[in-house]
């Protein structure tokens, strides 16, 4: 039914990371420089989010110029920044008279409790943009805003497993829909039959059952608070107004709903983006199925990907 294709198909875009390894946090960008339809939806307890209030339907920006993705929690703000900077010397964004604008949104994830405990800052945001318009290598796994990301912490970040960052693209005729995924849950990442792939462990180094993590953190009044947050991208070429973009965005939480247990808990701030270009006419139904297959599917990929680092074991 669907044919699975590359981020090249969706010509409107441009895709980019940087990430300081050592730091253990990234960003990453994608970048529309003709401007392009956004929605989001926010469904995490504990978000961390920059300018969605222009997403809402009856505001008044029509085009986005940027989406960013970065880790750092509200430190990685600064990321988005540096995106614009870098946006505006190329003459992107909202114009009037003499003035440029660039309208860039988007969220960042905690992943300071990993690595050396830095944020993304302008000069990171203005790497991505620089790889996204030279075309740079745009891959998965410890990169980008999933570069310091990590699953499993209901006992803790010690006994927490690696993840990364993920994607994938698919197609149906000339409809071409990608998701991108910093995968960065609190809870755990489970295959279709409900099986632990990567996430809590116990002292023996065991995957344990989400949920029962849950209870035993709850009832020893010992879960700790870390702040965690999954982000998404939906990049389509389909024609959306904001509206179909931000039911689009809700409808592809249920991919995060399918592979991550617990979900959309008060210390996540699970988040997801639909960048629509426009070229092709489409349901927004169909451009909501299919991109939730694709998610479900990118968060697999950001598991499968992950690599260990900072002490976090990653999927064999």
């Amino acid at each position: 039914m669907f044919e699975k294709t590359t981020l090249d198909a969706l010509p409107s875009f441009l895709f980019g990371h940087a990430q300081n390894t050592q730091g253990a946090t990234g960003v990453t960008v994608v970048i529309a420089p003709e401007g392009a339809t956004c929605g989001v939806e926010v469904r995490g307890g504990g978000p961390a989010t920059r300018e969605t209030d222009l997403l809402r339907p009856e505001n008044m920006i029509e085009k986005v110029h940027a989406v960013v993705l970065a880790g750092g929690s509200a430190f990685g703000f600064e990321a988005s920044c540096g995106v614009m900077d870098e946006l505006k010397t190329r003459s992107i964004g909202f114009h009037l008279d003499s003035i440029c604008v660039p309208i860039v949104v988007g969220a960042c994830l905690f992943d300071l409790a990993v690595g050396e405990n830095c944020a993304p800052d302008k000069k990171m945001g203005k790497e991505a943009v620089h790889a996204a318009f030279e075309k740079a290598s745009f891959v998965e796994g410890n990169v980008g805003a999933g570069c310091g990301a990590s699953v499993g912490k209901l006992l803790g970040q010690q006994n927490a497993m690696k993840s990364g960052f993920g994607m994938s693209v698919l197609r149906r005729g000339d409809l071409v829909v990608a998701t991108l995924v910093a995968v960065n849950a609190l809870g755990n990442v489970v295959s279709p039959d409900g099986k632990v792939l990567a996430g809590c462990r116990n002292e023996k180094g065991e995957l344990v059952d989400g949920l029962e993590a849950l209870s035993f953190a709850v009832e020893q009044l010992s879960q700790q608070t870390t702040t965690n947050t999954t982000l998404g991208i939906v990049v389509t070429n389909a024609q959306l107004n904001k509206a179909q973009a931000t039911k689009v965005s809700s409808v592809v939480h249920n991919a995060y709903a399918r592979t991550i247990r617990p979900i959309h808990t008060s210390q996540d701030g699970d988040s997801i983006f639909t960048f629509a270009s426009g070229e092709t006419p489409s349901s927004p139904d169909l451009v909501a199925a299919i991109a939730t297959e694709a998610m479900v599917e990118a968060i697999y990929r950001a598991i499968e990907t992950a690599k260990e680092a900072y002490g976090l074991k990653a999927k064999p």
